[in-house]
């Protein structure tokens, strides 16, 4: 398939080549938690930034070494990795599963029927949507008998700027 059939195909590819808009999307999930009356707390406020401001995915341990930098305190894992719990809950956040990572979703609230491209190399992450690969997906699971909670796609290779 050709790059241009693939653009066709999907309803949206970040272009990870450039740090995701931290400002906006820190609005966007603010926004969202306003609406669904949930509790934005200063601890996921900070983590909030944290993985806003990062240029790839970030491990749940490089958040609690930032946050602790930033605190000046030991912070305990289980208080971050409820926050992030918080954020996939609710479709803020994405988690690059191979990788143990997570990376903002700038599709908030859907429900990830696509896939993600993960580069070998620089780290890079897109993710793109595709109904028909979902479509496929529940139906295999289907005929297996199994119930998918969630799913991603994970896709490992080179993205176009390392393999160009």
């Amino acid at each position: 398939m050709n790059e241009s059939a693939i653009s066709k195909r999907t309803a949206s590819l970040r272009n990870s080549r450039l740090k995701p808009n931290a400002v906006r999307w820190r609005a966007l999930v603010e926004s969202a938690c306003a609406r669904q009356g949930l509790d934005l707390t200063p601890l996921r406020r900070r983590v909030l930034a944290i993985l806003a401001e990062s240029a790839s995915p970030l491990g749940a341990y490089a958040i609690i070494d930032q946050l602790s930098r930033l605190e000046g305190k030991a912070i305990a894992p289980p208080t971050v990795y409820r926050t992030l719990e918080f954020f996939l809950e609710h479709g803020f956040v994405y988690k690059i599963e191979s990788r143990n990572a997570y990376a903002p979703c700038e599709h908030l609230g859907h429900a990830h029927h696509g896939a993600l491209l993960l580069c070998e190399k620089c780290g890079r992450s897109d993710e793109i949507e595709d109904l028909k690969l979902d479509r496929l997906l529940k139906e295999a699971a289907k005929r297996a008998g199994f119930a998918p909670h969630r799913q991603m796609v994970e896709l490992v290779g080179l993205c176009r700027d390392c393999a160009g």
